[in-house]
């Protein structure tokens, strides 16, 4: 079987949708050896900055010596970026050529597409010879394919409502199924409000909660990222992350908790974050075909990527985005928006209308979840409205006077966008998972 028909096959398995439970991937590992067993793993679990969170413990993890390896979802344009060792994305045969013997064993157990990711990237990470994984939970968390991993630590984000037909359309449903990832007795660090703690507490785990056991203090330095304090018991420092947002700043802090908790020195938690690059989640890139300068104001044209796609997203977005906006004398920015039909679409845009000048309407040209434009634009009152078709069609709808747009609302849609801002070659697979 050839690569590309293993990679073909792989995409393909995103149709039969998502089936939670343990069984199959338990089944899957041991047919592969377990390799599972040859390395320690952190769990990254909850709503909203798993993936800046992860990435931001990976780096701290490797500046403190330790050999990495993450695994993060959804991919934006490669399916070789969820799968990291050392700070390096494997290469693309790398992957395909591990997926060519993960395959079998995947279809003797009818394992779903995103089991056999985790599987891969167990198999990837043991022959890497990584001594600790940062794996980000998929979907919820009890019933994730990552839980079937013993992870040394857990982390979890936070709580809103997202996924509600499988998760609970309550926050205290959410996060039971997000406290799932814990263990009892085992280290786990949180940054959860405090309504839904007492949830994660049920689980016996040694838990270090925001607000209770660590601090954090978060100040903008602009478009250059987020200056933070942070303490913890027994420690604390002051760091600096590129992650912009309060938000932003936040994932980093709970990032140097976990970091703390697993031995990393303080030096390196300083080092990691300042290291810590998340693309797609707030990341200026600039406009192809267009003056690449400045950021605003004296030629530059640029777009603002944000993986923003359901409400307690889009509402960190624009709290991070307004005073950075305000800083340059400005109040709003033309959106470039499309999402998924099953989001709450309305919660999303209510949070975007008010930083909106225009909006520009569009889908993910490989994306059969998402939404028809046409469909989008009541969501957008009292603003103008353009309609486009493809992402490289909202992209040429923005006009030479608007230096700074923004482009959010599903992670599908980022990553057609931004292989035609970076002039690179996207994936040609419909887009599911």
């Amino acid at each position: 079987m050839t690569q590309g028909a293993n990679v073909e096959w792989l995409f393909a398995r995103q149709r039969f949708g998502v089936h939670p439970g343990l069984e199959r991937v338990r089944e899957l590992l041991a047919r592969l050896g377990t390799p599972q067993r040859n390395f320690e793993v952190v769990l990254v679990g909850g709503t909203n900055g798993k993936g800046s969170t992860a990435a931001s413990l990976e780096a701290m993890l490797r500046a403190g010596g330790r050999r990495t390896g993450l695994f993060t979802s959804p991919h934006l344009t490669r399916l070789s970026e969820r799968f990291v060792v050392g700070g390096a994305e494997l290469p693309q045969g790398a992957v395909a050529a591990a997926l060519d013997r993960v395959r079998p064993a995947s279809e003797a157990v009818e394992a779903s597409f995103f089991e056999v990711i985790t599987a891969l990237g167990c198999l990837l990470f043991a022959e890497a010879e990584v001594d600790l994984a940062v794996m980000e939970v998929g979907l919820g968390g009890r019933l994730d394919a990552t839980n079937v991993l013993d992870p040394r630590l857990s982390v979890i984000t936070n709580v809103a409502l997202d996924h509600t037909a499988i998760l609970g359309d309550t926050p205290g449903q959410i996060a039971a199924e997000k406290a799932g990832i814990l263990r009892a007795g085992q280290s786990a660090v949180t940054a959860v409000a405090p309504d839904v703690l007492p949830i994660l507490e049920r689980q016996g785990a040694d838990l270090w909660a925001l607000g209770r056991d660590w601090a954090a203090q978060t100040r903008s330095l602009g478009w250059d990222g987020t200056e933070v304090g942070v303490q913890w018991p027994g420690g604390g420092t002051q760091l600096r992350t590129p992650l912009l947002g309060e938000h932003g700043g936040l994932n980093a802090a709970l990032a140097a908790v976990a970091a703390a908790r697993l031995g990393v020195p303080t030096p390196a938690i300083v080092q990691g974050a300042a290291q810590t690059r998340w693309p797609g989640r707030l990341e200026v890139l600039p406009r192809q075909g267009l003056p690449r300068q400045g950021l605003t104001g004296q030629g530059g044209h640029r777009v603002l990527l944000d993986g923003a796609h359901n409400p307690a997203g889009a509402r960190a977005l624009a709290q991070a985005l307004r005073p950075l906006l305000a800083g340059q004398g400005q109040e709003r920015l033309p959106v470039i928006f499309g999402a998924a039909e099953d989001k709450d679409l309305a919660g999303v845009a209510a949070e975007l209308l008010p930083l909106a000048s225009r909006v520009i309407l569009t889908r993910a040209a490989l994306s059969p979840r998402a939404a028809d434009p046409a469909q989008l634009a009541a969501l957008f009152p009292g603003v103008p409205l353009e309609r486009t078709e493809t992402p490289a069609q909202a992209l040429a709808a923005l006009r030479p006077e608007e230096d700074l747009a923004l482009a959010c609302g599903s992670l599908y849609l980022l990553g057609e966008l931004r292989p035609l801002l970076l002039g690179e070659q996207p994936e040609s697979h419909e887009r599911w998972q």
